[in-house]
Parts: structure tokens; C-alpha cells; sequence
């Protein structure tokens, strides 16, 4: 277990927060709800059939019999009617587990949700977005993961965060600054280091022409304005932001150069291929996709995560309902 995750652990175990998982049937999920309970990192609701879903010290709840399942679906339909929902399809919306659970946190029954073992990351965005809303100020939603490497020279003590790795597919000047700023913010809610931001690209300072350098450039640009006091640099190419030899040779009169802790990338494309090269090639931890720009924690899973995952971005989670 790397450093991060240990100091993540303490800090959700100090001030517990209630966590609701939907995927209750998801064997990963039950074996990650025994060791949630057992590190006492959370209090759980996991959502499925009470009958089938046996589980020491959680809260198992079946949204179909759920004493408040009408309650929900009435709040739901006043969310909505103006978009043309109707009662009777926001109960059978409450059905859902998904949107039963996103409730559950729109309602202060839950301090956060983490879903995705078994669905898309557009069924745990859709309801996120349809009921708890973006976060105020925020103009996009993104995705990260906090990568954990064993190689302690790069980023602190070797975690990088990396974005956007799972959400927006093409992103544009604006929206790549957007990103930018959003994870620092949220480097700064988990870390104790500065914010180093490297806007990367396959051009270091001009070195290479085209649409997606002129993007980056502007990008960059457009964060310095938007946040004059935040460490920003680009575009870069990814050892000109990570390794200092490299960076006094192409970047040398950068203040991020060579000591970049979050690494924005032009597109999903490199982003989501980045992160899962690191996760396989160099056996990192990867934690995410990490949902940031919505109004509540709400968190996404890989399809392919694990038990171990499960319990990590729990506690992820438990600590960013702290900070709200």
C-alpha cells in the first residue's frame, strides 16, 4: 500500500463519513464493504436485496422496498418536472439503484457515492449531474486518477495526479484550462505539496507546430489568466515536466519543468492510454477515474478494479465529503 493511500485512510478513519456503494450484487463490492468495515474507514449502505446481500456491519437496503423510495421519487420529479419527468417515471427511476443512491446523497441520507465496478461511467455521471448538479463556479466536469509509483523522484513522494483520463473525449482550450484547475484543487484537498501543473503535449515551448500545440498554448494561457497565483506551464512534453536534466535543457526558465505533480493531457486518448501504461508497465496504484467539478463526491470505478480499488476510493471519497 503506498504512503497516499495509508495517509488517506487515517484521515477518513479521524472523521467518518457515510458512503452508499449501488453495486451491492458486485461480489468485489461485498468483499470490499468487509474490509471497509473492518478498517472502519466508513459508515456503508450498500443497495441490493437484503435477502441475498449478508454483510457484518452494514446497512443493506433494497431500493425497490426502501421506506423512502416515494420520498425520493418525489424530490426527483421536482428536480425534473421542468424537463418533463413525470411521477410515475421518477419512481421507476428510484428502481434504479444508481439514481436511488444519487438521491440518497442529494438528500443528506449519504456524504458520497462510488460506483462503476459493473456500469458505465455515464450511469454514475448521468444521475450526478441530473440531481446534485455541478459545484458552484465549476463549468466542467472531469475525471482524474491519483497515480502511486514507486519511483519517489517524480511528483510527491511519486504520486502524480493525471487528467483528464476518463471523462471528456476532446477537449477544448477552454476546457482543457478548466481541467487544469480543477485538479488543482483537488491536489491541493489531498496533498501537502504545492500545485506543479504541466500542460503536456509532443511539443516542449514551441519546438513542434499543430492544432493540438496551438490548443495546449492556449490553454496554458487561458489558467495563467484565470489563476495568476497557480504554478502552470506548457506545452510540454512529458519528460520535459518530469525530469529535471530534461527540463533545464528544453524548458529551462520554467517553474513547473522538471517538477510537475499534475500532468493535464490534450485528450482522453493519451490521458486514458498514460494512465493505464504506468498501471501496468510500472505497477502503480491507480485511483479513479475520480469525478471533480460536481457538487457532492461522487466517484467512478474502473470495470476492471478490484476489491482493494473498491476500498480505496471509499476512502478517497469519505475524505473529499470531509473537505465539502
Amino acid at each position: 500500500m503506498s504512503s497516499f493511500l495509508q495517509t488517506i485512510k487515517q484521515r477518513a478513519q479521524a472523521h467518518k463519513k457515510t458512503i452508499v456503494l449501488p453495486e451491492g450484487e458486485d461480489p468485489r463490492t461485498q468483499e470490499a464493504a468487509q474490509k471497509i468495515v473492518a478498517e472502519n474507514l466508513a459508515d456503508l449502505i450498500v443497495l441490493g436485496n437484503p435477502d441475498e446481500i449478508k454483510l457484518d456491519g452494514v446497512s443493506v437496503i433494497d431500493p425497490h422496498s426502501a421506506p423512502k423510495h416515494e420520498a425520493y421519487a418525489q424530490a426527483f420529479y421536482e428536480l425534473r418536472k421542468n424537463k418533463g419527468m413525470t411521477i410515475e417515471n421518477a419512481r421507476k427511476q428510484m428502481d434504479d439503484p444508481t439514481y436511488f443512491a444519487t438521491m440518497m446523497v442529494k438528500c443528506n441520507d449519504a456524504d458520497g457515492l462510488v460506483s462503476g465496478a459493473c456500469h458505465s461511467t455515464a450511469n454514475t455521471l448521468r444521475p450526478a449531474l441530473q440531481i446534485l448538479k455541478t459545484a458552484p463556479g465549476t463549468k466542467l466536469v472531469s475525471a482524474f486518477f491519483m497515480m502511486c509509483t514507486s519511483c519517489p523522484e517524480f511528483g510527491e513522494n511519486g504520486v502524480v495526479l493525471f487528467a483528464d483520463s476518463g471523462l471528456n473525449i476532446d477537449p477544448d482550450a477552454d476546457q482543457l484550462s478548466e481541467i487544469a484547475l480543477s485538479s488543482a484543487k483537488s491536489w491541493k484537498s489531498f496533498m501537502n505539496d504545492d500545485a506543479k501543473v504541466a500542460m503536456l503535449c509532443y511539443s516542449t515551448k514551441g519546438s513542434a507546430g499543430g492544432d493540438c500545440a496551438a490548443k495546449v498554448i492556449e490553454a496554458t494561457k487561458l489558467a495563467q489568466e484565470k489563476e495568476p497565483d497557480l504554478l502552470v506551464d506548457g506545452e510540454m512534453q512529458l519528460d520535459a515536466a518530469l525530469v529535471p536534466s530534461v527540463a533545464q535543457s528544453k524548458a529551462p526558465n520554467s517553474k513547473v519543468a522538471g517538477q510537475a505533480n499534475i500532468l493535464i493531457f490534450p485528450d482522453l486518448a493519451s490521458g486514458n492510454i498514460g494512465y493505464k501504461l504506468v498501471q501496468r508497465f510500472a505497477k502503480a496504484e491507480a485511483y479513479g477515474p475520480l469525478l471533480q467539478g460536481i457538487a457532492a463526491p461522487v466517484n467512478d470505478l474502473s470495470r476492471g478494479c478490484s476489491a482493494d480499488d473498491i476500498v480505496g476510493v471509499v476512502a478517497i471519497t469519505a475524505v473529499q465529503a470531509q473537505m465539502m
